[in-house]
């Protein structure tokens, strides 16, 4: 089990974190509020809200599991 979907993609069987555009996204605006005269350390921590989960069918063959329905129905996204 990864965090990124590139390793699905590469061949890992399932990943599940963060969506990486979101936390970019979100460091922008962390970026905009100190541009614009905030200090550090009076900003709030925000953690990621969207995550994303990834199955690769074509691993999960080749190590003889067989992945539910449910949580094929759960994924974002289904590497066939």
């Amino acid at each position: 089990m990864y965090f990124r979907r590139e390793f699905a993609a590469s061949g890992g069987l399932i990943t599940y974190g963060p969506i990486l555009a979101e936390m970019a996204c979100q460091a922008g605006v962390y970026v905009g509020r100190i541009l614009n005269g905030a200090k550090p350390a009076d900003l709030p921590v925000v953690q990621p809200t969207k995550f994303e989960l990834v199955i690769n069918l074509e691993t999960a063959k080749a190590l003889g599991l067989t992945v539910t329905p449910t949580l094929l129905a759960l994924a974002d996204e289904v590497i066939e």
